[in-house]
This record gives C-alpha cells, sequence and structure tokens, in this order.
C-alpha cells in the first residue's frame, strides 16, 4: 500500500500542485527569505563569531524576555537539550498528555537523557493541583525524582490547543516553590500568542527554558532556538555539541529566521482562519467529531468514519493529510496555504468523508503500520 500511495503521489505531481496539510514544516522559504538566505553574513558560530547566529539569539531572547539564546538544528534536539540541562539518568519529568517529546522523538528522551516521562492532565494541559498530585520529591528512597515539568504550547496532538495563562501561570509558581525546573517546548508560541493577542514574553515569562521552533508556522527550513538565563544558555552550548548540533556557517539556516520575525509572525493569524474555516466544513458530516470551541490555532484534530481511507481520497484529489489513528485525522495549515487552498482542501475532505463506506475500528490516537496501514510521512 505504501508503494501505490507513492505511485500515486509521483503521478499527481508531474501536472498538479499539492495542497500539503501534513504539517506546517513543510511550508517552503518564499523568494524573500531566499533572498536574505542568499544574503547573509556568516562566520563560525563554533567560536561565537557568526553574526547573523548571535543576531537571532539575541532577538529571540529580547522577544521572549531572557537573558540568552542559542540557535539549534532542530526542535527535537531543542527538546532533548532541556533534558540534558535540568535531569540526571533516572529522573522523573512531567509532561501533558500525549506530549511531543514522549510521543514523537522516537525515545530519545529515555535513549539520550535516560528520563522516564509521567503524563499529567487529560487534555495536554494539566493544572497545578495535577502536578501536586504526582510529584515525586527529591532524596526518595524508592521515587524517582521530580526534577522538570514540560509544557507544550501550542499542544500538537491535541489540536494546537493554547494553554490558560492563568494556569501555567500557576503550574510554574508551583515548580519554583518545589524547586522544579521548568520548560515550555514552544515551537508554535508564536501561533498561541496570536490566539491569545497578547505578548509572546508573557508565555514565556514563568519558564526557565524556552524552545521555539523557525521551520513550524515561520516558513523556515531549519532550526530553533532555545532562550533562557545566561548561565544556563553557557551550559547548553556544551550539550548541543555533545549532540552534534555545532554547526560553522549557521548564519546561513539564522538568516531566514530573522527574515520570518519581521515577516511570518503576524501573518499566522491568517492560518488560524484557514483552519478554522477547513474545521467548519467538516464539522457538518455527520460521522466527524471536532471540537470547535477548541479551535485555537492551525492545527485541526478530528475523527473521522476511516483516517486512512479518508488520507487516500484526498490524496488522489492532490491534498495530502495525517491519519493519527484508525479513526483520527490531523491537518495544518500554514504560510503555503492560501484561503483558496483552505477552500479547496475543505470540499476534498468532505467529499472523501463521504465516500467512506465503513468505519474503523477504534482504537484510539496509536497509528498502526504493517500491512494495510500507510507508514507515516511527517509526525511533527
Amino acid at each position: 500500500m505504501v508503494q501505490g500511495l507513492i505511485e500515486k503521489a509521483g503521478k499527481f505531481m508531474t501536472t498538479h500542485r499539492w495542497i500539503d496539510l501534513r504539517t506546517d514544516a513543510v511550508a517552503q522559504p518564499t523568494s524573500a527569505m531566499r533572498e536574505a538566505i542568499a544574503a547573509a553574513v556568516v562566520g563560525s558560530d563554533q567560536f561565537g563569531e557568526d553574526p547573523s547566529v548571535n543576531s537571532l539569539q539575541k532577538r529571540m531572547a529580547d522577544l521572549l524576555g531572557k537573558q540568552a539564546g542559542l540557535f539549534v538544528p532542530s526542535g527535537t534536539m531543542a527538546n532533548q537539550l532541556a533534558l540534558k540541562l535540568f535531569c540526571q539518568p533516572g529522573d522523573d519529568v512531567l509532561v501533558g498528555r500525549e506530549s511531543h517529546s514522549l510521543w514523537h522523538e522516537t525515545g530519545s528522551g529515555a535513549a539520550l537523557a535516560g528520563v522516564q516521562f509521567t503524563t499529567v492532565g487529560q487534555d495536554g494541559t494539566f493544572a497545578a493541583a495535577d502536578v501536586e498530585a504526582v510529584l515525586k520529591p527529591r532524596g526518595h528512597m524508592l521515587y524517582p525524582p521530580t526534577t522538570l515539568i514540560q509544557v507544550e504550547n501550542t499542544h500538537n496532538r491535541m489540536g494546537g490547543r493554547v494553554w490558560d495563562l492563568g494556569q501555567m501561570q500557576e503550574v510554574c509558581a508551583l515548580a519554583k516553590e518545589r524547586g522544579v525546573a521548568t520548560f515550555c517546548d514552544g515551537a508554535r508560541i508564536f501561533n498561541a500568542a496570536i490566539a491569545l493577542s497578547v505578548n509572546p514574553a508573557l508565555l514565556a515569562e514563568g519558564f526557565d527554558l524556552v524552545a521555539v521552533s523557525l521551520t513550524k508556522g515561520l516558513g523556515c527550513p531549519i532550526g530553533s532556538v532555545l532562550v533562557g538565563s545566561a548561565e544556563h544558555i553557557n551550559r547548553l552550548v556544551r550539550y548541543r555539541r555533545m549532540l552534534g548540533g555545532t554547526l560553522h556557517q549557521a548564519g546561513i539556516a539564522a538568516a531566514a529566521g530573522l527574515y520570518a520575525l519581521d515577516h511570518h509572525v503576524e501573518r499566522l493569524a491568517e492560518d488560524h482562519a484557514h483552519a478554522r474555516l477547513i474545521s467548519e466544513a467538516l464539522a457538518e458530516l455527520p460521522g466527524v467529531s471536532i471540537d470547535l470551541e477548541r479551535l485555537e490555532t492551525n492545527l485541526i484534530v478530528c475523527d473521522v468514519p476511516d483516517a486512512v481511507a479518508v488520507a487516500e481520497y484526498a490524496l488522489k484529489a492532490g491534498v495530502k493529510v495525517l491519519p493519527f489513528g484508525p479513526r483520527r485525522l490531523r491537518a495544518c495549515t500554514h504560510l503555503d496555504v492560501s484561503r483558496e487552498d483552505s477552500e479547496r482542501a475543505a470540499d476534498v475532505l468532505t467529499s472523501a468523508v463521504r465516500s467512506c463506506t465503513s468505519i474503523a475500528p477504534d482504537r484510539g490516537s496509536v497509528l498502526l503500520t504493517g500491512p494495510g496501514w500507510p507508514a507515516p510521512v511527517g509526525l511533527f
């Protein structure tokens, strides 16, 4: 089946343009961003001498109200660096349900940092009381100590869910009181800020460390930036090298990030509007379950009668979406998806749902692979 999908995709690409809704990380650099990349002033970032990287790190730190920043090649590396910074092997890390670190990083938290994860809450977010219930003390003869609380904002697998600001502040305050570090996986923190109409620094305020993706939503080809105290960032320089993330002329990538901060942040509201357009069309169909009140950003997660059948139908019509399970489907709007594209995608997906002749067995949100199940590409 996988080979068949690839062949169908290849035939379509020869004469058509895809509407790719699998993830916002598939967005292509714009012509203007490519010009900025080509004109980048570069140096060796290993020696701290790349002016474009230094500018991006300072710019991101200032935007989020932190002392310093560190450019890294990927969001997964950023998340792993947080674990290396705050945890020892055997430590316990609290994360929301279906967090990126737990589901989409191939077990690297255990393999590289040696930590275990404890899931808190039900919808990707959690309250201070939820933390109190599972927080494990240091020095206990049996329990692994909880040394880090991780917040994902917005939350990927929960449909771009935005954290309530007051709830997040209470969690951070409790962590500080108990001597537990806090990390915000803010890959899409600018989406959250746009959705709440707040300064992004307000969303980063209570955290010891924050990661921001340059590829998700901002349309860059590579990179994330970690921001925090000067002490933490200085320590992370060593860990970044340990994980193979030290680059030389990284200003080629940093220039894209600087361009994106100038031109691609405010426009995220367009992506949110396009996601709502598609979602409202799907919500009218029998057999589709989607909570429009919780649709706040650019990520659409909904239940359909048969997610793989819908994805296959859409693929033939030039729209790429991602099955998250037998019945769960994800779509993501971004820089390369116009309103016209969104209208077309809505028409294709509604036709795809109507074409379903059976209901897949509900096995939750685990995407199966093997005979009859296409291997997913781009689970971001």
